[in-house]
């Protein structure tokens, strides 16, 4: 299993990245990211702290580790300076904060993420025939979601998905230890979207193709 986007105690999950990285470790998984939610107020605060904790961990285990962040409910028009800021600050996966349904995150925030320097534009709800080409075009993942609520519209967005060529990824949005999953149960949730076999095993490429990128 690759997960590529779980929270720490940096922002609203309940672990510290040590014990992520354990807890993942032990049930098998093959690579991590730790993206906590970040604006303008903390993002100097924690990129570096995970970049650090990711260097020194990293010799000791066999799994990837990657540093990130996920863009939170910041005001569209500042996320592309935002997406700079965490490269700069050694952010190797960035994500945003897709306008999900259970939350109401400011109309624009899609598009606006995806005409930006991200990775993977999160749990991104209704997502519109433009997005989900502008997606495709700047080789943007967008995300299948194993949280509950943000899952509601995992459906729409793998339809989008396959019909406009944009490339989609699973993640957990890991906030706890009972949020971690089996790669098992990953593909139940890939299925449950409407994915066939060969989607599916797409998506587990894109996984390997981000860590390639990410690593070299």
């Amino acid at each position: 299993m690759i997960d590529l986007h779980i929270h720490s105690v940096f922002s609203d999950g309940e672990l510290i990245p040590a014990e992520i990285i354990r807890r993942a470790e032990a049930i098998g998984y093959k690579a991590l990211a730790i993206t906590d939610h970040a604006d303008h107020s903390n993002i100097d605060l924690i990129v570096p702290r995970i970049v650090k904790v990711m260097e020194r961990i990293q010799p000791f285990t066999n799994m990837v580790l990657l540093p990130g962040i996920e863009i939170t409910h910041v005001p569209p028009d500042t996320i592309p300076d935002l997406a700079k800021e965490s490269r700069r600050l050694g952010a190797k996966i960035i994500i945003v904060h897709g306008e999900t349904l259970v939350e109401p995150v400011k109309e624009g925030t899609n598009i606006k993420a995806l005409q930006s320097d991200i990775d993977i534009l999160a749990h991104p709800g209704l997502i519109t025939e433009e997005e989900a080409i502008e997606a495709s075009a700047r080789n943007i993942y967008l995300e299948i979601t194993s949280r509950r609520g943000h899952s509601l519209s995992n459906g729409h967005v793998a339809h989008a998905a396959v019909k406009y060529g944009a490339k989609l990824v699973i993640n957990t949005d890991c906030h706890s230890p009972g949020d971690f999953i089996s790669k098992e149960f990953a593909i139940k949730i890939l299925k449950g979207a409407g994915l066939v076999e060969k989607e599916i095993y797409k998506v587990f490429q894109n996984m390997e193709e981000i860590i390639r990128r990410k690593i070299k």
